[in-house]
């Protein structure tokens, strides 16, 4: 009898270890999931953080569009393009290919914002430079070139790695774009370099835009084009001002006395200017005079006046070397999107 007793005690402890093992290959099973994983390594993209999946929709909000019409202005033709196959263009036209990953991404949703927001069927406007197409190639729209182009201009040593590093960015955020209040972001507004604070919407074109608030953005100083300068004679400046405003009536003589910056935007670039009889906005002078910015100084010396700009374009939206400079510090392109454009939620 004690044999016996001993048997099934032995039985009963096998069938438990048995149970036991079962029980964790199972869970794992459950939890991980069946097959190799080592492919979801191969990405040297900074990983999402869970605390960061609320910026994210992960199902369709809007009607799927996957191609875009772009007149190409070179060629006087309009071209029917595959959006991704777009969006690797503008990147490639629009931000060096230097940047980082991040900030090459935070881009290319953008660029595919901005190209949604000209498509009629979402609501959109085309371009009305793009003769019946949805959007232009050039910076009025967003800058377009194609592989072929891009890698002519590109050293050849290095040209395949870059467009590489384009297509991963694409790729890494395919059919992404921004959104506000469940509604496609309209207005994706982006330019080159900040004074190191970007502007309020209203305080550079007509519209408050929720999301196109003023924020910081510091670690721009890399750029080229972070300061500038224009200088111009005195008759040389005066002629320039009444070509364009015949009733401005400025001479060599007066006009020292007579060009007074009446206010300025929170970001410090020019918001109104009073230029002899009349007064203009700082976006308006600034074209006029080509300068690169409507964040300037003026300075008038005995024999020129001196114009010190700070920062390249209208200051509205990302800023594109501010977000390479997030980038570099090791920010996301989510945590870049949600910096320059305010209350948005990136949708798939």
């Amino acid at each position: 009898m004690r044999r016996v007793f001993i048997t099934v005690h032995l039985k009963n402890i096998l069938l438990l270890i048995t149970a036991f093992i079962a029980f964790i290959v199972i869970t794992s099973i459950l939890i991980v999931g069946v097959g190799d994983n080592k492919s979801l390594n191969k990405s040297k993209s900074p990983v999402i953080k869970p605390e960061e999946y609320e910026h994210v929709i992960k199902y369709n909000l809007l009607p799927k569009i996957s191609k875009v019409k772009v007149f190409i202005s070179k060629e006087n033709t309009t071209k029917e393009l595959n959006l991704e196959v777009y969006v690797a263009g503008v990147v490639a036209a629009e931000m060096p290919a230097g940047f980082e990953v991040e900030a090459l991404k935070a881009q290319a949703v953008a660029a595919r914002t901005y190209a949604l927001a000209h498509v009629a069927e979402l609501g959109g406007t085309p371009c009305k430079n793009a003769k019946g197409a949805n959007l232009c190639d050039t910076v009025h729209c967003q800058a377009y070139i194609t592989k072929e182009e891009r890698m002519k201009l590109w050293d050849k040593n290095s040209a395949e790695k870059n467009w590489d590093k384009i297509e991963l960015a694409v790729k890494g955020t395919s059919g992404q774009v921004l959104t506000y209040n469940n509604s496609l972001v309209m207005e994706p507004y982006y330019f080159a370099t900040s004074s190191g604070k970007t502007e309020n919407s209203e305080e550079v074109f007509s519209n408050s835009i929720p999301y196109l608030r003023s924020v910081e953005s510091p670690g721009e100083e890399r750029s080229k084009n972070f300061k500038s300068s224009n200088i111009f004679k005195y008759k040389e400046l005066s002629d320039i001002i009444n070509k364009n405003y015949s009733n401005a009536k400025v001479t060599s003589a007066n006009i020292k006395n007579n060009i007074k910056v009446i206010d300025r935007t929170e970001a410090g670039s020019v918001k109104n200017i009073k230029v002899g009889s009349i007064t203009m906005t700082g976006s308006k002078f600034r074209f006029m005079l080509g300068l690169k910015s409507a964040n300037f100084q003026i300075k008038f010396n005995s024999s020129d006046i001196e114009i010190d700009c700070s920062g390249y374009g209208h200051g509205v939206g990302m800023s594109q070397w501010g977000a390479d400079a997030m980038a570099k510090e090791g920010k996301n392109y989510i945590e870049i999107l949600t910096h320059y454009y305010q209350g948005v939620v990136i949708a798939k």
